[in-house]
């Protein structure tokens, strides 16, 4: 054992003191681990200063794993769907170097947009969790909404003051990803109140939209009014990632494969 080591029996009265102190500082994980962690020290014949550093690590690793779970429930993102969890095997028009690039998060960083535009079933949703996974890894706050639920809340605050407008989550979270957007048509009104969303978070936050439909489609879907339509992509295009996919269904790979299984 070298000189500085812990010692090898720790008093119960001081055992009890120190995790009495870790709690009184807010340091509960470390607390109710203090009789494992020094057990553990003493196997590994840690110096005081190594066996602090390690009871602070595992605080500060018990902290993060409950900030992320909270967020990630906070935040609406359906759980399961991850970058590590993603077949890019089975869909290779997506350059997985890109995705990667986008799971750095710069662009929530730089408040910029990513489109992820393609047919059904090519895995833009899953993607589009993804990266909202990793902005919460990463300390950003997320919202992930299907358009439907989107349009019906801005329904609801169509008449609501800015001032209070503002403060609605939708409106100042880092990142706000609107899932499905295309699948149906919108009326003028709610083209009117989606403008409104993306000018307000225009340079104030980033937003990841997943379309069935191509940009050149989006005046159709957007009550067929083409200056709305320029003004939102204006806004969208103006730093943006699009990812155009195409490939085949993940839906229709598994249903082939359950057919093929019961042949």
């Amino acid at each position: 054992m070298s000189p500085d080591a812990l010692p090898v029996r720790q008093a119960a009265p001081e055992l009890s003191a120190l995790a009495q102190a870790l709690s009184a500082l807010k340091l509960d994980r470390a607390a109710g681990a203090l009789p494992a962690l020094l057990s553990a020290a003493v196997s590994d014949d840690l110096s005081g200063p190594a066996f602090l550093q390690r009871v602070l690590a595992m605080e500060l690793t018990a902290r993060e794993e409950s900030r992320i779970r909270t967020s990630l429930k906070l935040s609406g993102l359906p759980l399961g769907q991850t970058i590590s969890s993603f077949d890019f095997t089975f869909q290779p028009a997506i350059e997985r170097s890109r995705i990667e690039s986008l799971a750095t998060c710069s662009w929530v960083r730089e408040k910029q947009t990513t489109l992820l535009l393609g047919p059904p079933g090519v895995g833009k949703t899953h993607l589009a969790i993804a990266l909202g996974v990793k902005a919460v890894e990463a300390g950003f706050s997320v919202m992930y909404l299907r358009v439907e639920d989107l349009l019906h809340q801005l329904r609801v605050d169509a008449q609501t003051p800015p001032a209070q407008l503002k403060r609605r989550k939708y409106m100042n979270v880092a990142l706000l990803i609107i899932d499905e957007v295309g699948f149906q048509a919108f009326s003028r009104d709610e083209a009117n109140l989606f403008f409104r969303l993306v000018s307000y978070r225009y340079q104030r936050g980033a937003v990841c939209i997943t379309s069935n439909k191509a940009v050149k489609d989006w005046p159709e879907m957007l009550a067929g009014d083409e200056v709305i339509t320029g003004a939102i992509l204006d806004r969208l295009l103006h730093a943006s990632h699009v990812l155009n996919i195409r490939g085949r269904s993940y839906r229709l790979r598994e249903l082939e494969a359950n057919l093929h299984t019961r042949s």
